[in-house]
């Protein structure tokens, strides 16, 4: 079950990170060089390596990195809605 959840969670985290970067919000232009590498798809794959360390550690019975995989995802969420509602 653990297992499912964080890939739920994986994949809420890239709709957000989609929603984010197609926004086009003035703060992307200001991000690091590292975001616009490879045509802004860097960051995407950082995500999903960490959803995948994430989901083989849980494979592993690790729910603990499940857990911190859900606090990352609610910190990510709560930046995609400062951002998108334009609060930032």
């Amino acid at each position: 079950m653990a297992l499912f959840v964080t890939f739920l969670f994986g994949v809420a985290n890239f709709v957000l990170h989609k929603a984010v970067v197609d926004s086009g919000h003035p703060l992307l232009e200001s991000m690091a060089g590292f975001f616009h590498l490879l045509g802004g798809r860097a960051a995407t794959l950082v995500e999903f390596g960490m959803l995948l360390g994430v989901l083989l550690l849980v494979a592993q019975g690790s729910t603990g990195w499940a857990m911190l995989y859900a606090g990352y995802t609610t910190v990510n969420a709560a930046a995609a809605w400062l951002i998108l509602s334009g609060r930032v």
